[in-house]
């Protein structure tokens, strides 16, 4: 829903939104997405991006090699093109204040068209935390593996991300084995 509402505002903003949401980046990893930072992991078979961010350990920033989604790669490809982004400039060139307020400004037209105000406090680490709740909760992706393309060091630094199950994931889970 909100890759649909920054969709038509400007394409920017949905490139933002989904290395938020669909690749798990910090707001402050975004702007060192860029063009060559793309490439093809041949053992893995799957998409991924350079980006650069922060340390959960402390000290200098890290630079990992997250899951780039197919239909993100996509949309990346397609952005550059149109839009001239040379292979070593980034995707999202406005500042982290104007990124956090196009989350803010969607979040709540939708809070507004849907009457659900929960959107009102939607931030742009919200979208980070959805995305890793999302596949560590909803569909079981091992804790290493998410750590290794969400950039945590350690168990403590995602622990917080361990949400609790949905009724549905319960269901599903436990229905399986019965």
């Amino acid at each position: 829903m909100l890759e649909e509402k920054a969709r038509e505002k400007d394409w920017e903003q949905e490139i933002a939104i989904q290395l938020l949401l669909r690749v798990g980046c910090r707001v402050s990893g975004i702007f060192s997405v860029k063009p060559e930072g793309i490439s093809w992991n041949e053992k893995g078979e799957y998409w991924q991006v350079r980006v650069r961010g922060k340390n959960t350990k402390g000290g200098k920033k890290t630079v990992r090699d997250a899951y780039l989604p197919d239909r993100v790669k996509e949309n990346l490809d397609r952005y550059a093109s149109e839009r001239d982004v040379e292979q070593d400039e980034p995707y999202i060139s406005v500042a982290k204040s104007t990124v956090r307020n196009w989350v803010s400004q969607c979040a709540k037209e939708i809070a507004d068209e849907t009457g659900e105000q929960r959107w009102e406090y939607v931030s742009t680490h919200d979208l980070r935390r959805s995305w890793a709740t999302h596949y560590l909760v909803e569909e079981s992706v091992q804790v290493r593996v998410m750590m290794e393309i969400g950039g945590w060091s350690s168990y403590d630094a995602i622990e917080s991300y361990l949400d609790k199950p949905s009724p549905q994931k319960i269901g599903s889970e436990m229905n399986s084995i019965a």
